[in-house]
């Protein structure tokens, strides 16, 4: 963790104290309260820290200065300090979910009570910042001791609430290296097809935390196991049993060289770049379902890269990626297969291809995809090994001529001086021409002037 990044999260828990700690001071009680607890529990420092209390919301208002009302008839004020919101519930309990997400009414109530309505066990857990005291209601210490993710109370209720839960079972079990319980882990089986009434925004934010946060062969795994797969992503589902060459992939189907690369995935955080490496190695091969061929040659593949990118284009949009995102991600499938050429490429074209945007994130996908089959990385160090003899003017070389040089020639404006500009590029990344004399000499025999 870099310094700044550690001052930042220790500012936040300072900052949280002192809510916590002035909430105390004016007469009412007040606890952090879920992630937070959990994570000091297990030894790892949180960077969000939410806080629960007897206050109303608009005593939690009138206390603080900078404060945002994101949900006052639930009972939740966002103080806002340095910039950062810390959200501030008060203690309450809920009527009957209606939209399973939000109840029809809520009851202010005690501490207890509260934790009562909450989620899993793990996060059901109550915390005296200045003492470090936990209360516990749930049984939730137990659970994070025996590395179990359990509902509070019956489990259908509880992903009734917010049917999104079933699929933060699955992040949690996967990000934290834990088994779902039984009882638990069969409503998810029943529920699964209610996944889908959740918003697509909320479903890529927990699909890209299991993607990023660790464990992510594990969380497709149980997606696959619950059903959960099959109606959020059925187009990944349809990868189990699309059998490839042995020759290219020992490891079996595509499916399996997913869940391969998928644990081979770094756990850096939800940064753009990890998120767009992860799901171009989700989506690099979704193409191969729809395409696989087989003669007396043996298995293909043909056009798996272009059905792919559609296919991947659909699920971005249907998951309401930004645009930059998805373009990020489609590019890394476009040039996934080009990695087998590198070594036949002439100059011009490799140099090219080199100092392609992201291209380090092209070389880690192609690395993983070796990596998780056959285990060849000649391509991989081939390519390593250009990069380090190739310096920033060797890629991107500067121009010998450009377009008033042209005019100057006899050559008229318009789409012909592009032509040119562009094949002279080609020529010094080819290593044929290095100065204006030669530049001149090559236009010159190559294209025909305008009088």
């Amino acid at each position: 963790m870099s310094g700044e990044r550690e001052n930042i999260i220790k500012g936040n828990r300072r900052h949280a104290e002192e809510i916590v700690r002035r909430l105390k001071q004016s007469g009412y009680e007040a606890y952090f309260v879920g992630g937070c607890v959990r994570d000091f529990i297990l030894g790892t420092v949180s960077s969000d820290y939410d806080i629960v209390t007897s206050a109303h919301p608009d005593h939690v208002m009138a206390l603080f200065s900078n404060t945002v009302s994101i949900g006052a008839k639930f009972g939740v004020v966002a103080v806002v300090v340095n910039g950062h919101p810390y959200e501030v519930a008060t203690f309450r309990s809920d009527d009957i979910y209606e939209d399973g997400r939000h109840p029809s009414h809520v009851r202010f109530s005690s501490a207890k009570e509260d934790v009562f309505r909450r989620d899993f066990t793990i996060n059901g857990l109550l915390m005296d910042p200045d003492t470090n005291d936990i209360f516990d209601y749930v049984n939730g210490r137990a659970d994070i001791e025996k590395k179990i993710i359990r509902t509070i109370g019956d489990p259908d209720n509880r992903f009734y609430e917010d049917f999104l839960r079933m699929l933060r079972a699955i992040r949690f079990a996967a990000n934290f290296g834990f088994v779902i319980e039984p009882a638990t882990k069969k409503a998810i089986e029943r529920n699964a097809p209610k996944i889908n009434q959740i918003s697509a925004e909320r479903l890529r934010e927990e699909l890209s935390k299991i993607l990023t946060r660790g464990g992510a062969r594990t969380g497709f795994e149980l997606m696959i196991q619950t059903g959960i797969l099959k109606e959020i992503l059925p187009e990944i589902d349809k990868l189990m049993g699309v059998e490839q060459p042995p020759r290219f992939h020992p490891e079996g189907d595509v499916w399996q060289h997913t869940l391969n690369m998928l644990d081979l995935l770094p756990q850096n955080g939800e940064t753009d770049r990890n998120l767009c490496l992860a799901w171009g190695v989700l989506l690099h091969d979704v193409g191969k379902a729809l395409t696989r061929s087989e003669d007396e040659k043996g298995v293909h593949f043909y056009g798996h890269v272009q059905k792919g990118e559609e296919i991947a284009d659909d699920i971005m949009q249907r998951l309401r990626f930004s645009r930059a995102q998805k373009e990020t991600v489609l590019n890394l499938i476009r040039q996934h297969m080009v990695f087998m050429n590198v070594q036949k490429m002439r100059p011009g074209r490799l140099k090219r291809f080199l100092r392609m945007p992201d291209f380090d994130l092209h070389l880690e996908l192609h690395r993983l995809d070796c990596a998780a089959s056959h285990g060849m990385l000649d391509n991989y160090e081939f390519c390593r090994d250009q990069l380090q003899h190739l310096d920033q003017e060797d890629l991107h070389p500067p121009r010998l001529l450009n377009g008033n040089d042209l005019m100057a020639m006899g050559f008229a404006p318009g789409k012909i001086i592009g032509e040119i500009l562009l094949a002279l590029e080609e020529e010094q990344l080819e290593g044929k021409i290095s100065t204006q004399d030669e530049a001149r000499n090559y236009v010159l025999a190559s294209w025909k002037m305008k009088q």
